[in-house]
């Protein structure tokens, strides 16, 4: 019998420790290191009239992990930046959302010709409501929210860009 009591107990100081340190866990906040902008190359807006309406740095999305996170977790971006998604081919896009983004974006959608086909103002942050584009694309470009129409960026503007 005293042998089953000290089971008994024993076992029930695991389990209670077990779960002493699953509500501690539970309680604690989850922590990312910080992200930092990658310049991976320059791009330029251009009117009809091919004047440059903006140079930025761009920090390129090309793999699959790349394109899922996206400026996920990022605090802030500086208003010279963007992260610029490159797909092998030009399609609709549909699956553009903010889970996880801290900061608002305009998204540019812009074709295999290299011209913008479509602008998607003021994303929300943290709204995983899709974010589609209303032409195919086969290029994206995120940047900081309300700056496409700072910079007076309209649909038929030409994209030039470069990586290192």
């Amino acid at each position: 019998m005293r042998k089953i009591l000290r089971n008994f107990t024993l076992v029930g100081g695991i389990v209670l420790l077990f779960t002493a340190c699953k509500e501690e866990a539970k309680n604690k906040p989850v922590t990312t290191a910080e992200i930092t902008f990658k310049k991976n190359g320059e791009l330029h807006f251009l009117n009809s009239e091919k004047d440059t309406l903006k140079h930025l740095e761009i920090e390129t999305a090309i793999s699959s992990y790349e394109q899922q996170t996206g400026l996920m977790y990022r605090k802030q971006m500086k208003e010279n930046r963007g992260m610029l998604f490159i797909y092998k081919e030009e399609s609709p896009r549909p699956n553009f959302y903010m889970k996880n983004t801290y900061i608002a974006l305009d998204l540019v959608y812009i074709n295999k010709n290299n011209k913008v086909v479509d602008i998607q103002r003021d994303a929300k942050p943290f709204n995983e409501t899709p974010i589609p584009s209303q032409a195919a694309s086969q290029y994206v470009l995120e940047i900081n929210g309300g700056l496409a129409k700072h910079w007076n960026l309209s649909e038929g503007d030409s994209v030039i860009f470069h990586l290192d």
